[in-house]
């Protein structure tokens, strides 16, 4: 029986950081939301409670029964969890009227507990919350403290729950990883056993279960996402799933032909379908950003079904949906900052059932699964690529004469990032996370071509390095070939006269335009 620690979510932006810290220490975790903890779940080693955007006092504050957990499994709350494990038994939590954030440092440290262990005073730590807690139960006591926060870190060991007031997730708590490996591998008794091929293994298996000898249908999109989740259905199924890629005219140039060459050695059966002249009907004279991906994600459903309907005994659709797909799509406080064509459900009409066996993987972890899978590097290493594709990195309305400027610029970018090797003898292309081209189509400037003067549009180029696309930091590009780059595209592509790079990073931005 794999072991798995669960994480309830609060609502807190970071939620999904202590997840990848958990999966770093090789051991399963599952984030759910802060009241749908598992009921008699042996496979439980531990529990942990997020941060929260809300004050224990909020009327809407998100609350929990503990008497769920505590004393039945080993606890941490970290930031909210920490507060409201305090108020929940009798501690205080209060206002003191400043904001606790940034860096801090643990003045007092308990090291004979054992969530400090290997711990050393002074350690940096990140704070952000806005209440403090000035009081904690009965049966807990001090284990940490900063300068100007006593209670930062409290236990009561009996019970075996441990609080702190600061996030051990985050890059900036120095010793964070430490703290939850103590909490993880040394309080919980993680066997550390999960990795990529226990992924594999368990995940064949349960598919094989969960399917049966039922038909099922995936949606190939060409990255690497839906390529890992049709390589490990075909290993769990065979010739029991069908794959269809549907072209909705605004993939990258030449996409369509590419991807179809690229799973012809996979052993996977692919229906290609070319749709794009009903996206392009449905997305005439649209611009705003949601409303575009909500036509998309309805056409592809309905192109979709059309398709499925001709596999007359298919019973479940396949999705390479991952987490920061769901966590985009809508967090645990209701609150949408994009959604994902693929994220939502299905139309009751559809008839499908829903299989999504990569959705709480983040995609370094998709990544590691693929190579285990032994997929093709080329597959493996594609940057990420948005389900509605250049429509959303396109700002305005949607025309093929757009279409066509951005695959040309495009392509000039990604081909030109291929070619540039680094001092390492590695491409670009593999420095960064994810690079792409943004038209921007409401928008003319001047320019001087020879002796004629030009009224065309920018691009913009985006390149970002990250983890896992829940945060991402513009990636330094180098100044000879972002040169290049522009006077490339300036020379060939016609529609555009002006190249601009994005330097701003996630958040606040987002790393696509819409």
């Amino acid at each position: 029986m794999q072991q798995k620690i669960i994480i309830l979510d609060f609502g807190s932006q970071t939620t999904q950081l202590i997840g990848r810290r958990v999966r770093e220490l090789d051991t399963f975790c599952e984030i759910l939301p802060y009241n749908k903890f598992p009921q008699d779940d042996p496979s439980i080693i531990g529990v942990i409670l997020s941060g929260s955007p809300y004050s224990v006092h909020d009327k809407e504050a998100f609350k929990v029964n503990l008497s769920q957990f505590i004393g039945k499994y080993p606890v941490l709350g970290i930031c909210y969890g920490a507060q409201f494990i305090s108020f929940a038994n009798g501690g205080k939590v209060e206002q003191t009227g400043t904001r606790e954030y940034g860096r801090a440092n643990l003045e007092t440290i308990d090291l004979n507990t054992p969530i400090f262990k290997d711990f050393k005073k002074g350690s940096q730590v990140w704070m952000s919350h806005g209440d403090t807690i000035t009081a904690i139960p009965e049966g807990f006591h001090i284990t940490g403290s900063t300068a100007d926060v006593k209670y930062a870190a409290f236990a009561n060991e009996e019970k075996r729950v441990w609080c702190v007031q600061f996030h051990p997730e985050v890059f900036h708590s120095t010793q964070g990883t430490q703290l939850l490996k103590n909490f993880v591998v040394d309080i919980c008794k993680s066997k550390q056993e999960w990795s990529p091929a226990s992924f594999v293994e368990s995940t064949v298996e349960e598919l094989k279960t969960q399917l049966g000898n039922d038909r099922v249908v995936l949606g190939l999109s060409g990255g690497v996402d839906s390529s890992v989740c049709a390589t490990l259905l075909n290993k769990a199924i065979g010739k029991n799933l069908t794959c269809i890629f549907v072209d909705h005219g605004m993939l990258r140039k030449n996409e369509f032909t590419k991807v179809m060459e690229a799973y012809s050695g996979l052993g996977l059966n692919v229906i290609g379908v070319d749709a794009s002249e009903k996206f392009f009907k449905d997305l005439e004279g649209v611009s705003d950003p949601e409303k575009k991906r909500k036509i998309i994600g309805r056409d592809f459903v309905e192109v979709f079904n059309a398709e499925a309907k001709k596999i007359v005994d298919a019973k479940w659709l396949a999705q390479g949906t991952i987490y920061p797909d769901r966590i985009e799509s809508l967090s645990i406080t209701g609150m949408v900052i994009k959604s994902h064509h693929n994220v939502g459900g299905l139309p009751k009409e559809m008839k499908l059932q829903l299989c999504e066996p990569l959705q709480w993987l983040f995609k370094d972890e998709v990544r590691r699964v693929g190579r285990q899978l032994q997929m093709p590097e080329r597959l493996i290493n594609r940057h990420p690529f948005p389900g509605p594709g250049l429509a959303v990195r396109i700002l305005g309305d949607i025309t093929r004469e757009k279409v066509r400027i951005l695959q040309d610029a495009d392509d000039i970018y990604i081909d030109e990032m291929h070619n540039y090797v680094c001092e390492d003898g590695d491409s670009l292309y593999n420095k960064v996370w994810q690079a792409g081209t943004v038209l921007l189509s409401t928008i003319r400037s001047v320019g001087v071509m020879g002796d004629e003067r030009t009224y065309e549009h920018p691009v913009a180029l985006r390149a970002v390095t990250s983890m896992d696309a829940m945060t991402a930091d513009w990636a330094h590009l180098p100044y000879d070939f972002m040169a290049k780059v522009s006077n490339e595209i300036i020379n060939k592509v016609k529609g555009v006269n002006r190249v601009c790079y994005d330097i701003s990073s996630k958040p606040p931005s987002t790393i696509e335009w819409e």
